[in-house]
């Protein structure tokens, strides 16, 4: 495996689901857009996963798990970050678990929050 090849694999997809949630929630799609804030920490995680394993991430979108399969130590507002976008994560496709969407306000925090914990992931690698 490529390693390098891998991570950059993660790094680029997130930052293109990064994108993609901005326009989601610019235009009033705001769990959707949410869904794509988990998604590019996910990716961001498993970069790391790939660097610290060499070795193919595991096929979960639980943050917390992947989280524990990295040497990474976030601070207690990054944990609340990924505890928030779970909320969003893949679960919500389905109606028993469908979430209920935040303000626009709340939804742009937490997109900014994303961003800040993939930024911060990314400069980590």
């Amino acid at each position: 495996m490529d390693v390098q090849r891998q991570i950059e694999y993660w790094i680029t997809t997130a930052e293109d689901d990064l994108e993609t949630s901005t326009i989601l929630i610019d235009r009033g799609k705001i769990l959707q857009g949410l869904f794509f804030c988990h998604l590019c920490v996910e990716k961001a995680i498993k970069a790391h996963f790939v660097r610290c394993a060499k070795d193919f991430p595991p096929k979960s979108h639980n943050l917390s798990f992947l989280l524990d399969k990295t040497n990474l130590i976030l601070d207690e507002a990054q944990l609340k970050v990924c505890d928030t976008l779970m909320y969003y994560q893949l679960e919500g496709r389905y109606p028993e678990h469908y979430p209920k969407a935040p303000s626009l306000e709340s939804a742009v925090e937490v997109s900014k929050q994303a961003q800040s914990l993939f930024l911060w992931l990314k400069k980590k690698l």
